[in-house]
């Protein structure tokens, strides 16, 4: 039963880990592929959370839903807004992640697009490992919440790429 007042925060990562007997590891020391790896997972979700809690679907649409949101591009757009609400590690950790060298791409997204959701996913992944699941969910529900997906040309796109990279270099 859910109790609205009284709302008790679990953390995933710690449940795993005392469950399965893992030590606490240093995740400073992680690669930022691997913290996006993780983050890639726990980012998709709560995606998906959030929309079988809007009801029951067919699966095939449970999937177009979410992955709406879960696209480099929407991720890359979303980092836009979260920027200015990052704490300085989040920052520099989104930076890692979005330089880090990657020896794959994204189907259907631009270089850039693709390095930004890395970073994105990046601070998914190190803000779950941390423990901090209410930051986390915290800067999700705002970037959900400020993306409105559409449907782009190929011309549309291409222009939205060239405003974000010219905002990056400011």
């Amino acid at each position: 039963m859910h109790n609205q007042q009284t709302e008790i925060e679990y953390d995933l990562d710690a449940l795993i880990r005392n469950r399965f007997a893992l030590e606490q590891q240093d995740i400073r020391t992680y690669s930022p592929l691997t913290l996006a790896y993780v983050g890639d997972a726990i980012y998709e979700l709560i995606l998906r959370s959030i929309v079988v809690r809007q009801g029951n679907k067919q699966v095939n649409k449970l999937h177009r839903q979410a992955s709406r949101f879960a696209k480099a591009q929407a991720q890359s757009e979303m980092v836009e807004t979260l920027f200015p609400l990052l704490l300085e590690e989040e920052v520099q950790i989104y930076k890692r992640g979005r330089n880090a060298k990657s020896y794959t791409t994204a189907k259907n997204a631009s270089v850039n697009d693709y390095r930004r959701a890395t970073g994105f996913e990046a601070l998914m992944g190190y803000l779950y490992l941390n423990g901090n699941t209410q930051r986390l969910v915290e800067l999700v529900k705002t970037a959900v919440e400020s993306y409105t997906p559409e449907e782009h040309t190929g011309m549309e796109t291409r222009n939205r790429c060239e405003q974000r990279q010219i905002k990056e270099e400011v």
